[in-house]
């Protein structure tokens, strides 16, 4: 993959693929059909106006194998752009896949550049136009019938995980710092996720064309529309591939999901989830870092491990290739602290054993106040924790305990290797029948300054002022290795700048721990 006269031909291939997408000069629909490859002594590629699912067209490239012969089949795949991005996008892996012998075909999703139709956010018209993209593919290019994967970033990974439960001809997916549940995405715990939803709205008409429900939908979601909350929830369901989980398993695609711990836009809470429920060929990868971060040394034509692993999925699944993929641990995580990989024959194996620390007495905040610990800025802080191992930092003896709740634990003799999903329970007794509270779990070092090891948000309506209830939250999935002689910090304020707090002026809560139902936090770690 790091061969010279590819790398040239990539930035060749890239700089007429810009010009082209720029300039708006790809040929007609009405092109001829390419019934058989010619031969060639390179990669083949070509600009084509490709018809959508509604008639609408869709802006895309085609790469062909070099050296393809007239009447020979290669195995196709299909890459949607991923939101905001123009369908140059892949054109450094399009290249070296179709240099392994596929053909490749790469689009701009409806709504966004120069193709038709609006915005509207992996609708079914979105699913179906990857259907039309596969039926003009098979006439148009020597792609294979019997071997088509679909692959994608973010948008394009969503689209992809929709689509294959759609259309049966799909025989294998990557989903690279994809959703699949939009819901549990950007509105976990109930709350919204402001940055996250008003950075999707702002590229999305900067690039595009959101439609009106779109645009009505963020309206709401971001203005707190509580009369639409339903609304809202339904129409996140609609475009989350677990909502189509027994078709997907049906038709039974081979998998492989790829995200990021730190993803802001899409945590892997909600991709284990999904992983979990597969019951196809399946593997699922987490590595540090914040969405799409992973892969995109990979877009540029770089060495990369998604895109590697990518590569050997596509080749195992759609050409027979008996590389080991299917034989290693199909759970794989790299660590956010040394960045070592592990290997686990199953999510459920990750974190399996146990620290359950006790959530002991009573403490009341006020709201309405950052108490100084926050989840960071979207992409920014996660992609220092990636690089730099500088995740966002709190000195947990100076967090004002009037806005903020801290529990410590004792100090760690041996490093503690936390892997998985750490989940707090608790009692909360709110003065207002609303509120919002956010966990944090921070690594705390001799001098008291805490390193975020992972956070989420918790948002309640409708509850009795003064009357008690019982909170369940999990934190969002992360490796994280505790070194010996730092403890751990449970922190819970209220207000924090990555999510829309609901706490009305005035409020407070009161933690408490019941002998009848105590508070805890539980941590899960590698069993050594």
């Amino acid at each position: 993959m790091g061969h010279p006269r590819m790398a040239t031909a990539a930035a060749v291939t890239a700089a007429a693929l810009f010009a082209g997408a720029a300039f708006g000069l790809a040929p007609s629909a009405q092109a001829a059909p390419v019934k058989a490859a010619p031969a060639a002594a390179a990669t083949g590629v070509s600009f084509h106006d490709i018809p959508g699912s509604d008639g609408i067209t869709l802006k895309g490239n085609v790469f062909t194998p070099a050296g393809a012969r007239a009447g020979e089949r290669y195995p196709l795949i299909v890459f949607p752009a991923s939101w905001a991005s123009p369908q140059i996008e892949y054109i450094a892996q399009a290249q070296k896949l179709a240099d392994a012998g596929y053909t490749v075909v790469s689009y701009t999703s409806r709504g966004f550049w120069l193709s038709g139709g609006e915005i509207e956010v992996a609708s079914p018209k979105d699913s179906a136009d990857v259907s039309a993209v596969i039926d003009w593919a098979l006439t148009h290019t020597p792609a294979d019938p019997d071997r088509i994967g679909l692959g994608g970033v973010s948008y394009g990974a969503g689209i992809s995980l929709l689509a294959a439960a759609h259309d049966k001809r799909v025989k294998a997916v990557v989903a690279m710092s994809g959703w699949a549940d939009l819901i549990q995405s950007i509105y976990s715990g109930r709350t919204q996720h402001r940055q996250a939803a008003a950075m999707l709205g702002v590229t999305g008409a900067l690039t595009g064309r959101p439609g009106p429900e779109l645009q009505q939908t963020l309206k709401d979601f971001l203005g707190s529309n509580l009369a639409k909350e339903q609304d809202m929830i339904e129409w996140g369901r609609k475009r989350s591939p677990i909502t189509y989980l027994d078709d997907i398993n049906r038709n039974g695609a081979a998998i492989m999901l790829g995200n990021a711990w730190g993803d802001t836009l899409f945590p892997p809470n909600q991709y284990a989830d999904f992983y979990t429920k597969l019951t196809g060929p399946k593997r699922l990868e987490f590595r540090p870092g914040d969405h799409a971060t992973a892969e995109a040394t990979g877009l540029l034509g770089l060495p990369n491990d998604v895109w590697t692993d990518a590569h050997r999925w596509f080749d195992h699944y759609l050409k027979g290739d008996a590389n080991g993929i299917d034989k290693e641990q199909p759970v794989q995580l790299k660590s956010r602290t040394d960045g070592s990989y592990e290997g686990y024959p199953s999510w459920q194996a990750v974190g399996a054993a146990k620290e359950k620390l006790p959530l002991g007495g009573s403490k009341r905040i006020f709201a309405n106040v950052d108490s100084g610990a926050d989840g960071g800025i979207l992409f920014l802080s996660n992609i220092l924790d990636q690089f730099t191992k500088l995740p966002p930092m709190a000195s947990i003896p100076l967090l004002p305990r009037a806005f903020a709740a801290v529990w410590q634990s004792e100090r760690y003799d041996t490093p503690h290797r936390i892997r998985g999903t750490a989940a707090l329970h608790t009692t909360v007794t709110p003065t207002k029948e609303s509120g919002t509270l956010v966990a944090y779990l921070y690594d705390v070092g001799p001098l008291g300054l805490g390193k975020l090891v992972s956070n989420a948000p918790y948002t309640f309506h409708g509850r009795t002022p003064g009357r008690p209830f019982a909170v369940d939250l999990e934190l969002f999935s992360t490796s994280y290795d505790v070194p010996a002689g730092h403890r751990l910090a449970l922190v819970v304020d209220t207000v924090d700048p990555l999510y829309i707090e609901h706490n009305p002026t005035g409020a407070q809560l009161t933690f408490s721990s019941p002998a009848s139902d105590p508070s805890y936090l539980t941590v899960p770690l590698r069993e050594e």
